[in-house]
């Protein structure tokens, strides 16, 4: 049986259009094992820090190949 290519991102918008022929369902179990155990504040908490750490890299140039 030929595997369907689905682009998720913009088709299983509304949800899973593949059901459990998905290839991402490991990480079904883990995101919500990840939203359950974790509060509201520890995931702010998270984002935060990930803001903070983007605002502090330095900028990132990109040169073109040709001029």
């Amino acid at each position: 049986m030929e595997t369907k290519k689905v682009n998720c991102q913009i088709e299983c918008v509304n949800g899973c259009i593949l059901g459990e022929e998905c290839p991402n369902q490991t990480y079904v179990k883990e995101t919500a094992n990840f939203i359950e155990n974790t509060s509201l504040d520890k995931m702010l908490e998270m984002a935060e820090i990930a803001r903070l750490k983007k605002l502090t890299e330095p900028p990132k140039w990109v040169i073109p190949d040709e001029l």
